[in-house]
């Protein structure tokens, strides 16, 4: 998993993020530079958050398993 500090999320990504203190996955649908619609793939509706608000949140890497 990669810290997205030094990166920007992607449509197409799958990352790990924190929801009121548990680990979440979700699936991300659509970015911008400054802007990310995920979906937690849980029938529940996409979430829409700035990237920069988006801390701690690690992006699956299937190169690193």
């Amino acid at each position: 998993m990669m810290n997205t500090t030094a990166i920007r999320l992607r449509a197409g990504d799958v990352i790990e993020l924190e929801i009121d203190g548990e680990g979440a996955t979700a699936l991300v649908l659509l970015a911008n530079s400054e802007t990310v619609i995920f979906d937690f793939c849980d029938d529940s509706m996409p979430c829409v958050a700035r990237q920069e608000d988006l801390v701690n949140v690690r992006v699956f890497d299937g190169n690193h398993i």
